[in-house]
């Protein structure tokens, strides 16, 4: 089977958590950039790291890279690629994303057009046509230049992979479903810890924590683009690797998952968004207050999204919320708490500084996941005779 160079999109300084899932699949990593990772992978990769992969936002296929300081040397380059090897005669093909960083070419529009006329002439020549019906499956080109270097890709899964199917509800400031992956996966927390989000609102973190301790693909209920894509993958590979999505889930596994919110409607919402993701008996929501916050049990987790006040109504309320969220933390036994927000004057108001900090992009936000980490629990002692 045909190998492939693939490029993994993940939001910036989160490259390390992508990495290994990655790993985890099996596959081979050859580049790690801001934002990306690149691996190495057959047909049955782009189906496996579209299905399994929870925070990465697409699978591109990487179809070539070269250097262009004007437009003349970007035709040629995108000429010279073998569009013929990806693209079907009957395939509609367009330039659906250009993106520009620290290059001489910075006009997305203009880019996408010379592109399009170079891959047009390409194949042209290639397939001895001189009209291309374009009524066939997609193939979406996405294109990013970095200092000049050009990526040619293209993308492989449709509708963004953070789009997992079950949010259809959401609350003022949701955090996409791969970011909350990313962070999840970022800290300690194993199925047997307890998870609490006290600022829940649709229900992402314990969703998404749910969807990992019960081993659910986070594309196992949706569709990508390149299942119309007979010519580079064949569909009984799909269906292989759905199965193998299929046979993973394990939603018996013993959890501890709350979400509070004090907006009851929220809530609502969030029991909703569970129930199409499957894991709705796994977590526990519930209408309440920070202040209201507290657990018998030692070293749980907080994990949550608060405000960060980006209106300045709402900035104003800031300190009491922050504060009530210090409060609460402190009345924990053992527990540690990892909080994400853009809110500069987090800590003040918490009580505390954070044992790490972590600059992350939300998009083209900056914010900083804060971790306060409480002591490790005892190792559990094995029965007598037990290997």
């Amino acid at each position: 089977m045909k190998n492939f160079e693939l490029i993994a999109p993940c939001h910036f300084g989160l490259e390390a958590v992508l990495k290994k899932e990655i790993y985890d699949l099996g596959y081979e990593i050859t580049q790690v950039e801001d934002g990306r990772v690149t691996f190495a992978g057959d047909a049955e990769a782009i189906c496996r790291g579209n299905i399994f992969l929870r925070t990465t936002e697409r699978v591109l296929l990487k179809i070539g890279r070269f250097q262009a300081t004007d437009f003349e040397e970007l035709y040629q380059g995108i000429k010279a690629l073998p569009w013929e090897m990806y693209i079907p005669a009957d395939g509609k093909f367009w330039v659906t994303k250009a993106s520009s960083i620290k290059s001489k070419l910075f006009s997305p529009s203009d880019i996408q057009s010379i592109a399009k006329k170079a891959m047009v002439e390409r194949m042209k020549e290639e397939y001895d046509m001189d009209w291309f019906p374009e009524d066939g499956a997609s193939y979406p080109v996405r294109i990013f230049l970095y200092k000049d270097e050009v990526t040619v890709t293209l993308d492989t899964t449709g509708t963004s992979l953070h789009k997992r199917g079950y949010r259809q509800l959401s609350s003022k400031a949701p955090l996409t479903e791969t970011l909350a992956a990313a962070l999840i996966l970022l800290t300690p927390w194993r199925a047997d810890r307890i998870l609490v989000d006290p600022l829940c609102g649709s229900g992402t973190f314990p969703i998404e924590a749910a969807m990992i301790a019960a081993n659910i693909a986070p594309g196992m209920k949706r569709h990508f683009l390149s299942e119309t894509w007979d010519n580079l993958i064949p569909g009984e590979i799909w269906k292989d690797c759905f199965a193998e999505a299929k046979e993973m889930v394990n939603t018996d596994v013993t959890v501890d998952i709350q979400g509070y919110d004090i907006d009851g409607e929220i809530i609502k919402a969030a029991r909703e968004n569970a129930k199409r993701a499957g894991v709705d008996g796994m977590i526990h929501f519930q209408q309440r207050a920070v202040c209201d916050l507290h657990h018998p049990k030692k070293y749980g987790f907080i994990l949550t999204n608060p405000p960060y006040g980006e209106r300045l109504e709402e900035k104003e309320a800031l300190p009491a919320l922050y504060q009530e969220i210090g409060t609460a933390y402190q009345g924990l036994d053992s527990w540690s708490m990892y909080l994400i927000t853009s809110y500069e004057d987090a800590e003040n108001y918490i009580g505390r500084k954070a044992d790490k900090n972590r600059k992350i992009y939300n998009g083209m936000l900056k914010t900083y996941f804060y971790q306060f980490l409480g002591p490790k629990p005892p190792k559990r002692r094995r029965p007598a005779g037990s290997p």
